[in-house]
């Protein structure tokens, strides 16, 4: 058997970095996601059930169908209950304005989020786009109207 393995070209992305933190970057060769800094002056304590929007000091051009989704990092969810609110954020390719984190702190103890600290994960993504097309009747399918929980538990 004969297996052929070509490198991808990885994707070009202009960033303009306001901030003083290192662009994002993989931490190893396959990871999906970049890890995204908090680019702040002074350290943010957020309470528990407290939300913040969480700077990046980075702007960025997505190319036409993709989108960049902000994540959380699975350490922090598990470790600290520290978490992305509107999981997973959309940035659409004509938005130039700062990426910014929205974190909540879902455990019952104070989180201090310090200046370079990895807050949460980038990944880029294409998408399509859709035309909705109005009917009277859809489709028959074998699941029919089953909703949440409609095959058990």
């Amino acid at each position: 058997m004969i297996i052929f393995a070509t490198k991808l070209q990885n994707m070009q992305i202009k960033v303009v970095n306001k901030g003083h933190q290192p662009l994002p970057t993989y931490a190893t060769e396959q990871s999906a996601g970049m890890d995204l800094r908090a680019n702040i002056e002074e350290s943010i304590v957020l309470k528990p059930l407290e939300r913040r929007l969480i700077p990046t000091g980075l702007h960025i051009a997505l190319p036409k169908g993709y989108e960049a989704q902000v994540r959380p990092r699975s350490g922090l969810a598990l470790k600290k209950g520290i978490t992305v609110l509107n999981s997973p954020g959309t940035i659409d390719a004509d938005y130039r304005g700062e990426i910014g984190v929205v974190l909540i702190n879902l455990s019952q103890e104070d989180f201090v989020v310090n200046d370079g600290e990895r807050i949460a994960q980038m990944v880029i993504a294409r998408h399509e786009t859709a035309d909705f097309i109005e009917v009277s009747v859809l489709d028959e399918t074998e699941r029919g109207e089953g909703g949440y929980g409609h095959t058990g538990v």
